[in-house]
């Protein structure tokens, strides 16, 4: 196991240092002091979208080199930021709002990085999926980050069906252009549960709306979706249990279909029918045969 003490000079190998640099999600004001300073002083900063960067670097009075580091070109901007760190450079990662290495290559590039013995060094600040899962109202002591979801609607039903029984809030980005169609594959595949949409995070318009999925299609019929999402999704945990209510009215032929309808085989369907109704699965068999 390779141990970094990031700020212990004298282990260095005279590598430079990747910093990950949180840039505001909206508003100006949330960055910070130690962020300005690191790309004040950076040799290079790598940048999803130079153009995005240079008005940030601007408002600050920030003179610093720009190189453009994307998914287009991570297969040869990274080694190249690999060879300027193992001269003695350091190159600070942003993205065009919030954390780096989040959605984002910036995930390769500190692989790349810590592959060659380069320290790695967070500066952080603002990050939209934490500041959404604040305030949403859901719980918030387990959570899991998924991300964007599969754009091809079967993966993306398949996705939702293995995060079913996840007890964890669960915290999803998404497009204003894909947004209600996601929202009806998820009523459609984990049922009813509470949520909250969360769009326009730190900016003027900043929108919370929270209440059950059915209330957010609705909501989005009639107001159409404007802004980047992130949606906070209620965990298996958080449903009230109350029997196994949502299955009651099922017939047991009837509550494996609802599963095979969510792409499990068979027989797991009638696995995970047994499991709900508490009892064996050769009871579940039996009954259909």
């Amino acid at each position: 196991m390779k141990v970094q003490r990031s700020f212990n000079q004298e282990s260095a190998n005279g590598y430079g240092t990747l910093y990950l640099v949180a840039t505001p999600i909206g508003n100006l004001e949330d960055m910070t002091y130690r962020a300005v300073r690191t790309l004040q002083e950076a040799n290079w900063i790598a940048a999803e979208d130079t153009r995005q960067t240079r008005k940030l670097l601007t408002h600050f009075a920030i003179q610093g080199r720009l190189v453009t580091y994307h998914e287009h070109n991570v297969r040869t901007s990274g080694p190249e930021l690999v060879a300027k760190m193992k001269l003695g450079e350091s190159v600070a990662l942003v993205s065009d709002a919030g954390l780096p290495a989040i959605s984002d290559p910036g995930e390769d590039l500190v692989r790349l990085a810590i592959e060659e013995g380069i320290a790695v060094v967070p500066i952080p600040g603002a990050n939209a999926a934490l500041s959404a899962l604040i305030i949403s109202g859901l719980p918030t002591d387990r959570f899991r980050f998924i991300g964007f979801l599969p754009r091809d609607k079967k993966r993306m039903r398949l996705s939702l069906g293995q995060l079913e029984e996840a007890e964890d809030t669960l915290i999803v980005y998404e497009s204003p252009h894909r947004i209600s169609a996601t929202l009806g594959i998820m009523l459609e595949v984990l049922g009813d549960r509470r949520i909250a949409l969360v769009r326009e995070l730190t900016k003027k318009f900043e929108e919370v709306a929270r209440g059950q999925l059915s209330e957010a299609l609705l909501l989005l019929e009639q107001h159409p979706p404007k802004g980047e999402y992130c949606i906070i999704i209620e965990g298996r945990s958080g449903i009230e249990d109350d029997g196994g209510a949502w299955w009651k009215q099922l017939s047991i032929a009837e509550h494996v279909d609802y599963y095979e309808n969510k792409q499990f085989p068979r027989k797991e369907a009638m696995k995970k029918a047994a499991v709900d109704r508490g009892v064996p699965k050769r009871d579940i068999y039996n009954q259909l045969l």
